[in-house]
């Protein structure tokens, strides 16, 4: 029987577009980025959950396409895709993380910005509120999903024990977290495998140790890996399905894919 204080609670917010200005910009591994926004627009900004996300608005290129007459609606919509957000509220400052990939109009945006550049974003649209009463927590994904990883990090309380399996390309590629959790990673790498084509993260879910208590896992990758990663803790590793939460943050061969995984 599932206790009440191990429920996931969700929370919605009120959807509001903010545009924002580059404050920042700083190189956490060769391929992540890390985008610092700033402005008066955040204020009353929210996020409660880890594994928020919000709309980046990329600027398009004006062609004699897209192009709308004086006083209509544009031709088309921006490019859009989600987001991480982690809100250091203090300062007053949203950092967002880009992972470098193939080319597309967030990495193109990401490896262009320069401090001051403006960037649009909406949401967050809800929060999964995910209890800290869990004996044990684990956290599984490739580099898509390293921002909620680090963040999720950084909220356990000290001690927490905490697994993570993280898939990246290789060593350069590992980051460091601060965290007060008591943490373990293991670190899958690719080594010139096309991401989301090998069964990486999946051999080391199946050898990793299942520690005892309650556990809550999260799995974030491509969408095709996050379901079999989400079967396999749930059907071979014995992981309570209600305290399971999976998302494919992309999908090969697709844009702009953000799936949640369920039943």
């Amino acid at each position: 029987m599932n206790s009440p204080l191990r429920e996931i609670r969700r929370v919605r917010h009120e959807i509001k577009q903010r545009r924002l200005l580059v404050d920042k910009i700083t190189a956490i591994t060769p391929k992540m980025l890390r985008i610092t926004l700033a402005g008066t627009e955040l204020a009353g900004f929210t996020s409660l959950g880890f594994d928020d996300h919000i709309k980046l608005f990329f600027p398009k290129e004006p062609t004699a396409e897209n192009q709308s007459t004086p006083g209509s609606e544009p031709a088309q919509r921006p490019p859009m895709r989600d987001y991480t957000p982690r809100y250091d509220a203090a300062a007053g400052v949203l950092h967002v993380d880009f992972a470098i990939h193939d080319a597309g109009p967030a990495t193109d945006w990401a490896l262009q910005a320069s401090v001051g550049d403006s960037l649009s974003i909406g949401g967050p649209r809800g929060s999964a509120i995910i209890p800290l009463e869990f004996d044990w927590y684990l956290f599984i994904g490739d580099e898509t999903a390293l921002p909620a990883i680090g963040r999720r990090l950084e909220e356990l309380p000290a001690g927490s024990p905490a697994v993570v399996i993280a898939e990246v390309e290789d060593a350069a590629e590992e980051q460091s977290f601060a965290s007060q959790a008591k943490l373990r990673i293991h670190w899958v790498h690719r080594q010139g495998a096309p991401a989301g084509s090998s069964d990486g993260l999946l051999a080391a879910l199946r050898a990793s140790e299942i520690l005892p208590g309650d556990c809550f896992a999260w799995a974030a990758a491509e969408s095709n890996v996050a379901r079999a990663l989400r079967h396999v803790l749930i059907d071979e590793r014995g992981v309570n399905r209600s305290w399971v939460k999976a998302a494919g943050y992309w999908k090969r061969g697709a844009a702009a894919v953000h799936d949640t995984i369920e039943d």
